[in-house]
């Protein structure tokens, strides 16, 4: 065994669980994950090479093939190709001499790939080398940063020219913007006293803890709003006496980056609200699952870690409370959507392929290594740290009856003043339209290509709340120049892209509704097409396994509702018994080229 992957085993107490670290860890030192590596790797977790494939190949940023010394990601999303997409992508395949998804040369500098919504969606084009992020992008500094990787400098020295720490926030802040817009009533406002908060909090029994949060009617802020003093009370009745907390940071929908400011600006707060939530439960272990695309984040996190186990707010005997052992460790994704979902992100975090579970039994039953597990979001975390400074009270008397409290939106698309913002819920579509300054808006993207299309014409009076216009976070603002119709079956390719294919309804269905899209775009769609996709897509989102196939034909579906025009414009009559889609003359070119074929197969014979 080679002294690396021995080293790497170490590092990891050779447990199969931290399996996505290692192949990180071996794919930094090799730049891709060659198959003597992998057959080690087996061997000291007592798995099978195909254990280990298995989970190497399921990941968008694992490569079991040479990648190029340089592993450059441009972010192909509708609001990247709204500002000069093309021109980058051009300008790298030149500056490079390379082609995207193609590497010519195994020793080469540079391999070109394509990946989906990065979370920097207020500051595109953007891209990311190696663990670095690069936004604004112009063909300009496309041509220097590559003149300079060219040059031996690396993409950390490129994007930090003054050498800053990589842990400090300086570091982050001189690489991405954090764009926040609103300071009120509760995020960004000022730092928190946790010591204070901690010992108030030790005052009270777990019980009372979660009664405080529930009393405060706080809903999940992942998307699905499920209360999130139920889960965990749910997670403390659970059988079991090892618990676990993780925190859901794979911040993947496309047009969210609301977690990626909170991580930067108010990473102690969540942090906080996990140990409230261990406190509350009874766990000892924390999981903050933190996507690769994030991977500049990780050390300032660590960082920010190591300082509250100094304060005594994380580790053995938090508050020097006997008992109370509570420690937070980051795992990497490493590129799949799909462990946006809990079940699936508990796979991942398990190192396995992130693959949804069936349900019942809920992670609150049997979740991470069959324990009792409470799976948060970022913004719910960093809520209860609020919840617990302020009340119950204070925190129910912002928002509606039903939707309490704030909500950060990641607003971006065409406004003048992209960014994040707080509102209250029960916020209108107009009142974000004007602090963004959206002029012109027609449609509203809202929580991203897995929520709602709206029509600003129709439904700018909405209100954002559970009772009206749920929203995950994402608020994308398209104006009249856009084409719906393409953004849609971007979304839609997303989806088709995305899905673990693990269920036939997801994986199959949503190719077909990718064809019915691409079928009316070319104008060889009829009616009977539409009349299809609204009986399939009922079908993939009752019968899906998770909530990407329940949520998947939601860009067709919501744009038919709201923008029916743009279907009905480019539809065909049937001119015979043939659907329009049907092309009869390549089917006959087809009979007569295969006719053909067997009349000289049979006068060869003869």
């Amino acid at each position: 065994m080679s002294k690396e992957i021995e080293s790497i085993l170490q590092r990891y107490g050779a447990d199969r669980t931290r399996l996505i670290d290692m192949l990180w860890d071996v794919q930094w030192q090799r730049g891709y994950l060659p198959e003597p590596a992998l057959l080690e790797l087996a061997a000291g977790l007592n798995l099978s090479l195909l254990d280990v494939r298995e989970t190497a190949s399921f990941y968008h940023f694992f490569h079991l093939e040479p990648a190029g010394q340089h592993r450059i990601y441009l972010c192909d999303s509708v609001l990247a190709r709204f500002n000069g997409y093309q021109a980058v992508r051009e300008a790298l395949e030149r500056e490079t001499g390379q082609r995207f998804g193609r590497l010519t040369d195994a020793q080469a500098l540079f391999g070109l790939f394509e990946t989906p919504c990065i979370g920097l969606s207020d500051q595109e084009p953007a891209m990311m080398i190696d663990k670095v992020v690069f936004t604004r992008l112009t063909p300009g500094k496309i041509a220097d940063i590559i003149e300079q990787l060219k040059q031996g400098r690396s993409a950390e020295q490129i994007a930090n020219p003054a050498g800053l720490a990589t842990d400090q926030l300086a570091y982050v802040e001189t690489l991405v913007e954090s764009n926040v817009r609103t300071q009120r009533p509760m995020f960004f406002r000022g730092k928190l006293n946790l010591p204070d908060m901690l010992e108030q909090m030790l005052e009270q029994s777990p019980q009372q803890v979660i009664d405080t949060v529930v009393a405060s009617k706080l809903r999940g802020r992942g998307g699905a709003g499920f209360s999130t003093g139920l889960k965990w009370r749910l997670c403390r009745d659970a059988q079991g006496e090892d618990k676990t907390i993780i925190c859901n940071a794979d911040e993947g929908e496309p047009g969210t980056f609301k977690d990626r400011v909170l991580l930067t600006r108010s990473p102690k707060q969540v942090f906080f609200g996990m140990v409230a939530a261990a406190y509350s439960i009874g766990a000892s272990d924390g999981i903050i699952y933190l996507r690769a695309e994030y991977h500049y984040l990780k050390d300032y996190l660590e960082a920010q870690l190591r300082n509250m186990r100094e304060r005594g707010l994380l580790g053995r005997r938090i508050g020097g409370k006997d008992g109370f052992d509570f420690d937070i460790r980051i795992q990497m994704g490493a590129g799949a959507y799909i462990c946006g979902d809990e079940s699936a992100l508990i796979e991942s975090c398990e190192g396995k392929r992130g693959t949804p579970r069936l349900k019942p039994p809920y992670p609150v039953q049997q979740g991470y290594l069959g324990r009792p597990t409470s799976v948060n979001n970022v913004e719910t975390f960093a809520a209860v740290s609020h919840i617990l400074s302020e009340g119950a009270d204070w925190f129910r008397s912002l928002g509606t009856a039903e939707s309490t409290g704030t909500r950060l939106l990641s607003v971006a698309g065409d406004c003048s003043k992209p960014g994040i913002y707080e509102v209250e819920w029960g916020t209108s579509v107009n009142q974000v339209l004007r602090m963004a300054g959206a002029h012109g808006a027609m449609a509203v993207q809202v929580s991203g290509p897995s929520g709602e299309c709206i029509s600003v014409a129709k439904d700018s009076e909405r209100q954002l709340a559970y009772e009206d216009l749920s929203c995950n976070g994402a608020f994308t603002v398209y104006n009249g120049s856009r084409d719906l119709l393409h953004i849609v079956r971007e979304h839609m390719k997303f989806f088709v892209d995305e899905s673990c294919g693990i269920c036939v309804p997801c994986r199959a269905g949503n190719v077909d509704l990718l064809h019915k899209v691409d079928r009316v775009i070319a104008g060889r769609a009829c009616q009977q097409d539409l009349d299809e996709v609204v009986q399939w897509g009922a079908v993939v989102r009752k019968t899906s396994r998770c909530g990407l196939g329940a949520t998947s034909p939601k860009p067709i579906l919501t744009t038919l509702d709201r923008f029916p025009e743009i279907y009905q414009v480019k539809l065909v009559k049937p001119s015979g018994p043939l659907l329009p889609s049907f092309d009869l003359e390549a089917a006959l070119e087809g009979y007569a080229e295969a006719s053909q074929a067997l009349k000289e197969k049979l006068e060869t014979r003869s």
